[in-house]
């Protein structure tokens, strides 16, 4: 798939105010400074898309982008802001769960994972919660270029080990750099392959 359009359409904290359901929907999360709008505008090839920022919580509306006419990628808030209130952290939680729980052209939310870190508690809850609740995600490992093959494969076969202690099997995933473009053309190639799916369904 070749992205040749991408436009912003509408930024809101409720998930009743979203687009028509009618288009397939592909969504992205993760942790706070994950590299998620960079991996969005490198995907998207538009590096002004998503708003980048160097402090953490950049994101705080549910951001719908129409991407070839054709389906829509949302830049979700992050989760586990350390330096937020309490209330300020109460109302994103619930603004993500309603979507999720809620979007029903939802096809799949990719859960951005930084490749240099242990597996954290708060990503593994956070799966847990899809897991249980049937959301179907796809974990997205992000900044692969910011360490070397070795050190990646050791940290990589770490969070493995660590994940499969909760989980009977290691959900798909994807290896990615914003930066070197790494592994976007397989993502895309996998959303390509859901929007064919999604399609026959709507015809069906």
């Amino acid at each position: 798939m070749i992205i040749k359009k991408a436009s912003f359409v509408i930024s809101n904290t409720n998930y009743k105010l979203c687009p028509n359901e009618n288009k397939a929907e592909y969504a992205f999360i993760g942790r706070s400074n994950v590299g998620k709008s960079s991996l969005i505008n490198a995907l998207t090839n538009n590096k002004s898309l998503a708003k980048t920022s160097g402090k953490p919580g950049k994101t705080q509306l549910i951001n719908h982008f129409l991407i070839n006419e054709d389906w829509y990628m949302v830049d979700l808030p992050g989760y586990g802001y350390a330096k937020t209130s309490k209330v300020l952290r109460v109302r994103f939680h619930k603004m993500i769960n309603d979507y999720l729980l809620n979007r029903k052209n939802l096809i799949c939310l990719f859960v951005l994972i930084d490749s240099r870190h242990d597996l954290q508690s708060i990503d593994n809850e956070f799966m847990q919660f899809l897991s249980e609740n049937n959301i179907p995600f796809t974990m997205v490992f992000t900044k692969i270029d910011k360490q070397g093959k070795s050190t990646l494969i050791k940290n990589f076969n770490k969070f493995k080990t660590t994940m499969l202690n909760d989980w009977e099997t290691l959900p798909k995933h994807f290896m990615t750099s914003s930066i070197k473009k790494t592994g976007l053309k397989e993502l895309l190639s996998y959303i390509s392959e859901l929007n064919t799916g999604f399609q026959s369904s709507q015809e069906s």
